[in-house]
C-alpha cells in the first residue's frame, strides 16, 4: 500500500488545531492501516519529520435524516500522530494556525 493511499486527509477541527502546539497532528487514514504503516507513511510524505507515536481510533458513522428517509454516514479511521521533540513541524498546518 502506498503512503498516499494510507493518509487520506488532515482533520481540521478546533480540538485538532489545539494539539499542534504539542506537535500532535490528526489525519483521516485508511481503515485497514496499522500504526506502524501510518508512522512510515507520515515520515515518507512529509520529509524531515520523525514520528514518536501514533494513536488510532475508529469513528462510526452518524445517522443523518433527509425528510422521512434516514441513513448513516460512512465510518472512518482517525490517527493522532505525535512527533518527536527534535522533529521539524509539518508545514501544511503552519498556514492554518
Amino acid at each position: 500500500m502506498l503512503a498516499h493511499d494510507i493518509i487520506i486527509a488532515p482533520v481540521i477541527t478546533e480540538k485538532s488545531m489545539a494539539g499542534i502546539a504539542d506537535k500532535k497532528y490528526t489525519f483521516k487514514v485508511a481503515k485497514n492501516a496499522g500504526k506502524v504503516e501510518i508512522a512510515n507513511a507520515i515520515e515518507e510524505v512529509f520529509s524531515g519529520v520523525k514520528v514518536a507515536k501514533v494513536n488510532t481510533m475508529s469513528v462510526r458513522g452518524q445517522e443523518r435524516r433527509r425528510g422521512r428517509f434516514s441513513g448513516y454516514t460512512a465510518s472512518w479511521k482517525k490517527a493522532i500522530v505525535t512527533l518527536k521533540s527534535d522533529s521539524k513541524p509539518i508545514e501544511f498546518f503552519d498556514g492554518l494556525i
